[in-house]
C-alpha cells in the first residue's frame, strides 16, 4: 500500500512538472518557415542563407535545425528554427529584420530584382512527447 501511494504522489508530482513545462511562455518552439522565390532566385536565397542569415539567426538566439529543398516545388526553401520560447521568438525576430547589418544584407542581395515571390509562411509548433529528441 506504501508503494502505490508513493506512485501516486510521483505520478502527480510528474503530471505538474508537466503542465508547468508546457507553460507557453517558457516552452521552446520549433518554427518551420517555407520561402518561395521569384523563377531562377533560389541560388540567390541559398547564398543569402549560407553567407549571411544563419549567422544572423544565430546572433539572435535562433538555433537552425534545418534547411530543405523540396523535390516537387522549384523554387522553395523550407527551414527549421528553434526558439527558447514564443516570447524569445516575437524578440529574436524584431532584433533581426531592425538590424541595420541586415538591412544592408537585404538591400545588397535583392539589387538585380527582389529574390522572394511572396512573403514567407510561418508555423509555430510544440514538440510533442514522442518526438524524436533532438540531439542540439
Amino acid at each position: 500500500m506504501k508503494f502505490i501511494r508513493i506512485l501516486m504522489i510521483g505520478l502527480i508530482f510528474t503530471g505538474f512538472n508537466t503542465v508547468f513545462a508546457q507553460d507557453g511562455n517558457n516552452q521552446a518552439v520549433y518554427e518551420l518557415r517555407t520561402y518561395t522565390t521569384n523563377n531562377g532566385k533560389l541560388d540567390d536565397l541559398n547564398a543569402r542563407f549560407s553567407n549571411h542569415t544563419i549567422g544572423f539567426f544565430n546572433k539572435y538566439g535562433m538555433e537552425s535545425i534545418g534547411y530543405w529543398i523540396p523535390v516537387d516545388k522549384p523554387n522553395t526553401l523550407i527551414y527549421i528554427i528553434k526558439h527558447k520560447s514564443m516570447a524569445a521568438a516575437k524578440q529574436s525576430w524584431q532584433n533581426f529584420i531592425n538590424d541595420p547589418a541586415w538591412k544592408i544584407v537585404a538591400e545588397e542581395t535583392n539589387k538585380n530584382g527582389p529574390i522572394l515571390a511572396a512573403t514567407p509562411e510561418s508555423v509555430y509548433m510544440t514538440e510533442t512527447d514522442y518526438s524524436l529528441k533532438l540531439m542540439k
